[in-house]
């Protein structure tokens, strides 16, 4: 069992990164790589973003979009190849715009992750190098990934922090 996180800025290369890792992988009998989406298509920009992920990964994936249920996903999906999670930062955002309590549903998710048969890489956005966000919502949000993002380095076996399209091994 390996639980491997990926962290850095917007467009830093941290998903090429995890690509990459979860491709490595997958020789011998460890099955077909698997990608557990939490990006909903509500609207063309987000549809966009979607279709250039879907182009750069190319084809031999396993997807499965699930923007909420990520305990359900990954234990639904144990056992089929390495799985790849694409973003954490997003499915903390979907948690907090649908009302749900992301601490409870961070909480649920860790003795999962502990759980796993198969190799889990999960990307997060790195949120707390940027500005101080204006709104108090935005603020809150910052917090949230911030606290997420430890705990979820707590339970990880390696960190990468990608930068300018490098990894650097952090854990």
């Amino acid at each position: 069992m390996a639980i491997s996180l990926v962290t850095g800025g917007a467009k830093s290369g941290k998903s090429r990164h995890a690509e990459t890792l979860v491709r490595g992988m997958c020789g011998g009998m460890n099955g077909t790589p698997v990608y557990i989406a939490t990006a909903e298509q509500l609207d063309n920009e987000m549809a966009q973003r979607i279709a250039a992920h879907r182009r750069q990964r190319g084809p031999g994936w396993e997807l499965i979009e699930e923007p909420l249920d990520l305990c359900g996903a990954l234990r639904d999906s144990d056992g089929r190849g390495p799985r790849l999670v694409e973003c954490m930062t997003l499915w903390l955002s979907n948690l907090m715009m649908r009302e749900r309590d992301p601490d409870a549903a961070l909480e649920a998710l860790l003795p999962v992750l502990a759980a796993q048969v198969s190799p889990v890489v999960l990307v997060t956005n790195e949120v707390g190098s940027g500005i101080v966000p204006v709104s108090a919502l935005g603020r809150d949000y910052r917090d949230l990934c911030g606290a997420m993002n430890q705990r979820l380095g707590a339970a990880a076996d390696s960190i990468d922090l990608v930068v300018c399209g490098h990894p650097l091994r952090i854990k």
